[in-house]
């Protein structure tokens, strides 16, 4: 009777002690570290997102976690070409498109464009003619290709295949697009803005992420029932609570943006080495992103099935109808193929894709190996006289022409007009000392010389002197007849292709030998030309954890 007793009694204090050790947890979780202030945001106090898990996994993305792994072809390279020489490279964790860019989601795009900025209306034509892709790349002096440009990007039966078609910078414009729509949607699902707002928008009354995040007060043009016209943000003024009617970045409810994926991404994303994987040491190399040395499959179920869209040889795009057909001839539906191992589709064949990198023939690993990337062109947000940042409108959007002839926006209205970052972000700094870094150790003058062989006048000022003496044809606008006038470099003297406007793509596709599978393969193209055999995938950067699970021994 007494041992019972003695034991009910131990049970009510160790429960009591539990309670009151999870009260003073909660309490102290509600509370600075700091000062010992409350940081739950009530009576317009300091507010902290305590109860944050981790990043949600943004549509159409797949997580996979960083880690160090040798970038370049470890394979034998039978072209004895120093342009993808190993190198151990770190990548943080990051998301990945599951498959490529498709042609309904890029319609999407376009429809948007179409809605928000009419082409019929001139201060607003080359924004939807500058985004749509080139049918034209599917035609060939010697080949009967129109049903594909007539066909491919709108056609139905193309819906899910991969578009092409698309430069560079169009890939990027598509990014950011998708990062506004996506957290835009994210505001109104979770009540902070008005239900229906983003379907309520045209020219002047847009939404983008930055600029809700710095100055939301002009966000959809200055509407207060679109901006701030959710339950959400009612529920805050009710509570009084004025100073967080907006969503800030410190609530962790916004997404980071969609953008092109780095030239490390990529490759450690479609090599898929975890299936390689002994505790902390890899099992060998691996030369497609499945394992193995050939491109058929050995599995019993499937055995001899192609695992990837390439050419097999010389007018062999598909092989032998009903038997070792790869069932595509062009582009191929996404999935068609097994995934890697982190679940990604297409990293080998189908299409190439365009990363962010500016091509170098070297990845200088000797400065960096962790996230390496070369393209950087910082910038910041434009102020003007009152203090407050410059928000494009529809009466200051800017228009580059590119080389060759097509004209496209620099930036749309809604958005923060960005400049160059000077004196103010760059004095006795050791990290970066410049805005525009895509030249670093390759051309500048504490690395190299400049290149200057040939008797071209701009390269006798210090501003103009370049690395590289690729072609620079010249386009400049007829006022008379207002059509463009276009020059091209005919020297015979030009020794490369290479400037800072060339980018990286990567991976084999539907037009390339298997040499071309390999992800550590890399090609490179002018950022504004587009092909029928170039398309690209979005990634999005990681926050917080390297892992979304805790490590435990095994």
């Amino acid at each position: 009777m007494k041992l019972n007793l003695a034991l009910k009694m131990l049970a009510f204090v160790a429960v009591t002690l539990t309670v009151t050790s999870c009260s003073k947890s909660n309490d102290y979780k509600n509370s600075s570290r700091g000062t010992g202030w409350s940081i739950d945001g009530k009576n317009g106090g300091f507010k902290a997102n305590t109860d944050y898990q981790e990043q949600e996994t943004g549509p159409g993305l797949v997580f996979v976690e960083g880690g160090t792994f040798t970038m370049g072809k470890v394979q034998d390279d039978v072209m004895h070409d120093w342009n993808n020489t190993p190198n151990q490279q770190h990548v943080q964790s990051f998301y990945i498109d599951e498959t490529e860019v498709t042609n309904v989601m890029y319609l999407e795009y376009l429809d948007w464009l179409k809605k928000v900025f009419p082409p019929e209306e001139d201060n607003y034509k080359n924004i939807y003619k500058g985004a749509l892709p080139d049918t034209l790349v599917w035609r060939n002096r010697l080949g009967f290709n129109e049903t594909m440009t007539e066909n491919y990007l709108r056609h139905p039966a193309y819906a899910n295949y991969p578009v092409v078609g698309v430069n560079w910078l169009q890939a990027v414009e598509f990014s950011d697009w998708r990062s506004n729509r996506v957290n835009e949607l994210i505001l109104e699902e979770k009540g902070f803005t008005a239900r229906g707002a983003r379907n309520d928008v045209d020219a002047s009354s847009t939404f983008d992420t930055e600029t809700y995040l710095n100055a939301p007060s002009v966000t959809y043009g200055g509407s207060d029932s679109l901006a701030r016209g959710g339950r959400a943000s009612e529920s805050r003024m009710k509570r009084n609570d004025s100073t967080n009617i907006f969503v800030q970045r410190k609530d962790g409810i916004l997404l980071p943006k969609y953008r092109l994926p780095t030239e490390a991404e990529w490759e450690y994303a479609a090599l898929g080495l975890s299936e390689l994987r002994s505790y902390n040491v890899y099992r060998g190399r691996k030369k497609y992103p499945w394992d193995g040395s050939y491109t058929r499959s050995d599995s019993r179920r499937t055995r001899g099935d192609h695992l990837a869209n390439f050419k097999q040889a010389d007018g062999d795009y598909g092989g032998i109808a009903g038997w070792s057909d790869d069932n595509a001839d062009i582009t191929a539906e996404v999935k068609s193929y097994e995934p890697n191992d982190f679940g990604l589709y297409d990293m080998a064949g189908n299409v190439a894709e365009w990363v962010a990198d500016v091509y170098r023939p070297i990845v200088d690993d000797e400065f960096n190996d962790f996230n390496y990337y070369r393209g950087n062109v910082y910038t910041k947000n434009a102020i003007g006289e009152d203090g407050k940042v410059k928000v494009v409108t529809v009466d200051s959007i800017v228009y580059d022409t590119l080389a060759n002839g097509s004209i496209v926006p620099r930036n749309l209205p809604g958005e923060i007009l960005q400049i160059p970052v000077d004196d103010d972000e760059t004095y006795m700094r050791t990290q970066f000392s410049t805005s525009d870094n895509r030249n670093y150790r390759d051309g500048d003058r504490r690395s190299t010389r400049y290149f200057e062989s040939f008797d071209d006048e701009e390269e006798d000022s210090e501003a103009g002197k370049r690395m590289y003496d690729s072609p620079k044809h010249s386009i400049a606008l007829d006022s008379a007849s207002g059509k463009l006038d276009r020059q091209y470099d005919e020297s015979s003297q030009r020794t490369t292709l290479i400037n800072d406007e060339v980018r990286v793509y990567k991976g084999g596709s539907w037009r390339d030998r298997a040499y071309w599978l390999d992800p550590a393969q890399r090609r490179f193209l002018p950022q504004g030309m587009a092909t029928d055999d170039i398309g690209f995938r979005c990634a999005m950067s990681r926050v917080g954890s390297k892992s979304r699970k805790a490590k435990t021994a095994r």
